[in-house]
C-alpha cells in the first residue's frame, strides 16, 4: 500500500505473503472493521465477536490474521483454524472463498462435512494443517467416533471461527455447539481463541455469553451493524376473493396468480432471491414461474432451493445464480438467508411477514451487494376478501400489520431479543451420550464438569441426577460396578444411526428419484403417495410411477398438475417486540409510504376495524359464543397465559397472536385474568404441568413426566410479566366489543 495506506497499522501487522495478496485484490484500504479486528486477533488471548452487516468484509476481518498468524509460524502437526457454520452449503461456499485466500501462501485449506467424500477426510487425516471448515455434526462425529484422530487434528488449535453466529444462539444447535467447544478445549488442553461472526446480533452480552459462557468477560465486541445504508421498499397487497380455497397454487387463487405474474415480470431479466416462507409455497411458486418461462417461450430462470432437495439441484441453482452473465432467480426457505455467495443479486422478493426481523434484515442484505448498488426488497402480502362470514381477526389483516411492523423495527435496526431458554434437556441426553461414547465411559462427575460446569446447561444436581436415572431406566446408559457410566443397549442402537450427530429430530423420509435415476429429494412419509398422484418437487411437476415400501423411495416420470405434498415443520412464533409494534401499526394515522395502492387499502382497512371493534379503547371482543382477547405480545408469553388461564378455570384457544376464550359462564373469564393479576406469580412448573405436548425435542420421549415437566417450563414457559398482561387484559374486558357471528 502506499501513501494514506501505509499509515494502516493493521495492514502492517500483516505477514508479508498476505499484505502481497491484499495488492493482488486491488483494495484501496481496508474497512473499519477489520482495522480493529487484525490486531487484536493477532494479539490473541481474547475472544472476539465481529458484527457488521452482510458483504462488510467480516470474513476477511477474521481470516487475514488468522491466515497471517499460519503464514509466520505453520504447523504440520494439525488445524491452527477451526470454522463452524450451521449450513453445508455456507460451508462450500466459504471454502470456496477462503481457499482463493490461500491459493498462493501455501496453507492448506480443507472442507469436512456430510457430502465430502471418505477419502478427502482420510486425507486430512493423514494430514493435518491449516484451516478445517466443519458443520457440528461433523466435529461431534469426530470427536465421538475417532477421538485420537480429533486429538491429532486439533492438538496445535488456535482459532475457533463461528460464521452467522445469530443462527446458533438459541435452541439444539447451540447448546451443541457449546458443549462441543467446551469438550474440544478439555480433550486437547488448550484455550483456542473463539471468534463469533454474524450480521445481525440484538444483545452483546447475551451473545458474549453464548460464545464464552465461562468467561464472558474475555469477549471484546467489534459492533459495526448499525451503520446506515440506502435501501428500496416496496410492500405490495393482494385480496384473495372469499370463495377461493387455502390452497397455495396460482391456478387456484387469482391473487396468487397476480403475485405471481408480479414477481415474474420483474425478475425475468434481471437476478433476484425469492423468499416463499414454506417448503410446500417455494415448490408451488417455482412451479408456477416455470409456467410463465415457458408460456414466453424463455429458458427456465426460477430454481427452487430448501432442506428437503438433493444436494446437487441446490448446488446446481447456486451455480445457476453465479453466472452473472444471464438473468435468474432463486425461490428459497431460509436456506439462502444466511451469506451463501449466489453472485450479485438485483431485487429481494418476500412473500408473506417472514418469521423474524433479523431474518428480513439478512434478506435485504442479500441485494445491493456490489459497489453502486442500493439494497431492494419487494414484499407481498394476500389477505382475504372481507364478507359477512369473515372472522374478525381475519379483519385486522395480521399479515400485513406484521409485515409493517418489522420493517418498521428492521430500520430501527432492532433485533429479536434472546427467548431466555435456561436449558434444553433433549440436547443434554444427547451430548452425555456423546461424552461416553468419546471417552469410552465416564462418571457421572466427568458430566457435571463437562457439561454443568462449563456453564453450557443450566441445571440443577437433583435435574442433572434424574436426567441420568431416567437415562439408565431407558437404558440408554448403564452403570458399571465401579461407578462407570457405559452405553446402554438402547443407546448402543440409537448412537449406531447416520443421523444421531445431530441434535433435530430426523423425520421418516421417502427419497424420490426420476425416471433418470437423478436423485430430486426428499418427501416426509406422512405425505402418502400413490402410484398416478401428481406432485410438484424441484419446481417441476412429476407423477409418481413407483412406490417402493422397502427401499424408502418414490420413482417419478415429468407429468402435468400436481401439488407440493404437506413438508412438516413447526411454525415460528412472534416476539413480543414485533407484537408491540404491530398493535402501534394500527393505532397509527401514518402512511406507509412504500405500500401500493392496495396494501395501503388493506391497511386502512384494518386500522378502521380495529377502532370499530374498540380494541383502540380495550383489548377484548365479543364474537359469538367467543371472548376474542388481543394482549398484544409474543407467542411465548401467549402460550404461558393460555395455561395459566387454563389453571385459573378458563380454558383458551390460540389464534395466531389472540386468545379465544368461551364466552360462557357469564364471569369466568373475569375471574380467572384477576386470579393471574392479583395473586402470586405463577410457578412455571405448575403451568407447564398443564401443557399436552411436552415431547419436543427428539430424546425428551426418554424422560421421565416430572424432567419433561421441568424442560417444558424451562424452555416454554415466560411468567415474567404476565401478571401486568392479566390485569391490562382485565381492564379492558369490563365493557367488550359486540360483533355478530
Amino acid at each position: 500500500m502506499s501513501g494514506e495506506h501505509q499509515t494502516s497499522g493493521a495492514f502492517d501487522l500483516l505477514a508479508e505473503p498476505v499484505r502481497r495478496w491484499i495488492w493482488r485484490q486491488g483494495w484501496s484500504e481496508l474497512r473499519g472493521l477489520q482495522e480493529e479486528s487484525i490486531p487484536l486477533i493477532l494479539e490473541g488471548g481474547r475472544d472476539l465477536i465481529i458484527a457488521a452487516g452482510t458483504a462488510s468484509g467480516k470474513t476477511e476481518a477474521a481470516f487475514l490474521p488468522i491466515i497471517s498468524s499460519i503464514v509466520a509460524a505453520p504447523s504440520r502437526s494439525g488445524f491452527s483454524a477451526l470454522y463452524l457454520a450451521p449450513l453445508k452449503a455456507l460451508i462450500n461456499d466459504q471454502f470456496r472463498r477462503v481457499d482463493a485466500m490461500c491459493a498462493d501462501l501455501d496453507v492448506q485449506v480443507v472442507k469436512w462435512h456430510g457430502d465430502v467424500g471418505s477419502s478427502h477426510k482420510a486425507a486430512a487425516r493423514k494430514s493435518p494443517e491449516g484451516i478445517l471448515l466443519m458443520t457440528p455434526e461433523s466435529l461431534e462425529a469426530t470427536m465421538m467416533r475417532r477421538p485420537e484422530s480429533a486429538s491429532r487434528l486439533f492438538r496445535v488449535l488456535q482459532y475457533v471461527v463461528i460464521d452467522e453466529m445469530h443462527a446458533f444462539l438459541e435452541g439444539p444447535r447451540g447448546y451443541q455447539v457449546q458443549s462441543l467447544l467446551a469438550r474440544l478445549e478439555q480433550f486437547i488442553d488448550r484455550r483456542p481463541d473463539r471468534i463469533g461472526l454474524s450480521a445481525t446480533l440484538a444483545d452483546m452480552a447475551f451473545s458474549a455469553r453464548f460464545l464464552r459462557p465461562d468467561d464472558p468477560e474475555r469477549v471484546l465486541v467489534i459492533d459495526h451493524s448499525a451503520q446506515p445504508r440506502d435501501v428500496k421498499l416496496q410492500l405490495r397487497g393482494y385480496v384473495k376473493p372469499g370463495e377461493i380455497s387455502r390452497g397455495v397454487s396460482a391456478g387456484l387463487d387469482p391473487a396468487m396468480s397476480a403475485m405471481i405474474r408480479h414477481v415474474f415480470d420483474t425478475l425475468r431479466d434481471r437476478r433476484g432471491l425469492i423468499f416463499a416462507g414454506s417448503r410446500q409455497k417455494v415448490e408451488a411458486m417455482t412451479a408456477d414461474l416455470k409456467g410463465l418461462c415457458d408460456e414466453h417461450g424463455i429458458p427456465d430462470r426460477f430454481f427452487a432451493h430448501h432442506g428437503s432437495l438433493a444436494r446437487d439441484e441446490r448446488e446446481s441453482a447456486e451455480q445457476r445464480l453465479r453466472d452473472e452473465t444471464r438473468p435468474g432467480s432463486i425461490v428459497a426457505t431460509t436456506t439462502l438467508e444466511l451469506g451463501i455467495d449466489v453472485g450479485g443479486i438485483d431485487e429481494v422478493a418476500q412473500y408473506g411477514p417472514g418469521t423474524t426481523t433479523s431474518g428480513m434484515m439478512q434478506r435485504l442484505g442479500r441485494s445491493g451487494r456490489r459497489e453502486g448498488q442500493i439494497s431492494t426488497m419487494r414484499l407481498y402480502v394476500i389477505e382475504p376478501e372481507i364478507h359477512e362470514r369473515t372472522h374478525p381477526v381475519d379483519m385486522l389483516r395480521l399479515d400485513l400489520v406484521q409485515t409493517v411492523a418489522m420493517v418498521n423495527l428492521m430500520i430501527q435496526r432492532w433485533n429479536e431479543p434472546p427467548s431466555g431458554i435456561r436449558a434444553d434437556l433433549s440436547t443434554l441426553v444427547h451430548q452425555v451420550l456423546a461424552i461416553i461414547f468419546q471417552k469410552g465411559g465416564a462418571t457421572a462427575a466427568d458430566l457435571w464438569s463437562s457439561l454443568v460446569e462449563t456453564r453450557v446447561f443450566n441445571v440443577p444436581r437433583d435435574v442433572f441426577a434424574g436426567l441420568l436415572r431416567s437415562m439408565g431406566k431407558a437404558q440408554l446408559i448403564e452403570q458399571a460396578p465401579d461407578g462407570l457410566l457405559l452405553p446402554g443397549q438402547l443407546g448402543e442402537t440409537l448412537a449406531s444411526r447416520h443421523d444421531f450427530y445431530g441434535v433435530f429430530k430426523a423425520s421418516d423420509e421417502l427419497r424420490v428419484v426420476s425416471d433418470t435415476g437423478k436423485v430430486l429429494g426428499m418427501l416426509p412419509a406422512s405425505s402418502p403417495l400413490a402410484v398416478g398422484q401428481l406432485i410438484i418437487l424441484a419446481g417441476r411437476r412429476w407423477e409418481v410411477r413407483h412406490v417402493h415400501e422397502t427401499r424408502r423411495e418414490v420413482t417419478v416420470a415429468p407429468g402435468k398438475g400436481g401439488k407440493p405434498p404437506a413438508f412438516e415443520g413447526e411454525p415460528a412464533g412472534i416476539s413480543a417486540g414485533v407484537a408491540v409494534e404491530m398493535k402501534r401499526v394500527l393505532e397509527s394515522t401514518d402512511s406507509v409510504r412504500y405500500a401500493d395502492e392496495v396494501a395501503a387499502g388493506l391497511l386502512a382497512e384494518a386500522r378502521e376495524n380495529y377502532r370499530m371493534f374498540g380494541l383502540d379503547r380495550g383489548c377484548s371482543l365479543r364474537f359469538g359464543d367467543e371472548i376474542l382477547l388481543f394482549p398484544w405480545t409474543g407467542s411465548s408469553e401467549l402460550e404461558t397465559l393460555s395455561l395459566a388461564m387454563m389453571a385459573a378455570g378458563a380454558p383458551s384457544a390460540r389464534n395466531g397472536l389472540v386468545l379465544m376464550v368461551p364466552a360462557f359462564p357469564e364471569g369466568c373469564l373475569e375471574h380467572a385474568l384477576a386470579k393471574i393479576a392479583g395473586g402470586p406469580e405463577m410457578n412455571p412448573l405448575d403451568l407447564a404441568g398443564y401443557a399436552k405436548n411436552k415431547v419436543l425435542g427428539k430424546y425428551d420421549g426418554h424422560l421421565a413426566e416430572e424432567l419433561l415437566t421441568w424442560g417444558y417450563a424451562a424452555s416454554r414457559i415466560q411468567t415474567e410479566g404476565l401478571r401486568d398482561i392479566a390485569a391490562n387484559l382485565l381492564a379492558g374486558c369490563e365493557h367488550p366489543a359486540l360483533l355478530d357471528s
